[in-house]
């Protein structure tokens, strides 16, 4: 697979020319830039980027990569990105992965007084709290966060910008998962939501990569209306790629007022939950 060739050709369709600075005479019959404009601007021949972007050279310069970066408008991530493809060591294909959350992390989640929850490596939900549940449906453990976003109409009602989330949370599977691509679950993944989800498809080609960090996200919750609340995601130390995500007002706001509602209703029907299942007991029914 050629991870570098395919990324270069991704990021060098998306620069206009006009961004570039290259003069725009005639008829352009390919988006973006061309592959000679590419290798003029980055101070190398035509002939050399030719043989990396089919992958007949995967070993350029640090320097060479840089002038790339420079010349295809990365980011930080994205620059990162493409010196980890350039040093990319063959290797074998893994074995699936089993993702177990640290039980102290899994108790920290569920004392935590916000939605919280842990995500995996492709973003499946291995644990979360039961206010998480009450935030979304969506929000509890065996559901995957890009699926749901992308397939699920309930997840997209409940996010007003699920379209422009979607591609946030397409460029940090990119991040997260790096060069290891032939990892069994990220496979079935890519290729589940590249068979059912025309946006996915689109998003995928584009190769952005987005860190994975902090942002406001808005809900339209069907029992509290409007909310905005502040997402984190902490890296979980011992793990190979977890990430604890809580969400959490501004204080004193009225979105902090709305997650105490729903919290309150949360704690509500989980009371009403343990009542049922001790009267089953006492009962003799299903334990």
């Amino acid at each position: 697979m050629n991870l570098l060739g395919e990324f270069l050709r991704a990021r060098r369709e998306l620069v206009t020319p006009e961004e570039a600075g290259v003069p725009v005479i005639g008829v352009r019959r390919v988006p973006g830039l061309r592959r000679e404009e590419v290798a003029m601007l980055a101070g190398i021949s035509s002939d050399y980027y030719l043989r990396l972007e089919r992958g007949r050279d995967r070993n350029p310069s640090v320097q060479v990569l840089e002038s790339l970066a420079r010349v295809l408008r990365l980011d930080a991530a994205g620059r990162e990105h493409l010196l980890g493809l350039a040093s990319e060591k063959p290797h074998r294909r893994a074995r699936r992965r089993v993702e177990r959350v640290p039980p102290s992390t899994a108790q920290f989640v569920s004392l935590m007084p916000f939605p919280a929850f842990v995500e995996g490596r492709c973003m499946d939900v291995l644990a979360a709290n039961p206010l998480a549940g009450a935030l979304s449906p969506c929000l509890t453990a065996g559901r995957n966060r890009l699926k749901d976003v992308l397939l699920d109409p309930g997840e997209q009602a409940l996010l007003p910008f699920w379209e422009e989330g979607a591609g946030v949370m397409v460029g940090h599977l990119r991040e997260a998962v790096g060069t290891d691509t032939s990892d069994p679950r990220f496979v079935e993944l890519v290729g589940e939501l590249s068979v059912a989800s025309p946006l996915f498809r689109t998003l995928w080609a584009r190769h952005d990569v987005r860190p994975r960090g902090s942002a406001a996200v808005p809900f339209e919750h069907p029992v509290v209306g409007n909310i905005v609340l502040n997402r984190e995601k902490l890296h979980i130390s011992g793990t190979d790629g977890m990430m604890l995500v809580a969400y959490h007002p501004d204080p004193g706001s009225s979105h902090a007022e709305k997650l105490a509602l729903l919290s309150s209703l949360a704690q509500v029907h989980l009371g009403d939950r343990g009542d049922l299942a001790a009267a089953d007991r006492h009962e003799g029914g299903p334990r």
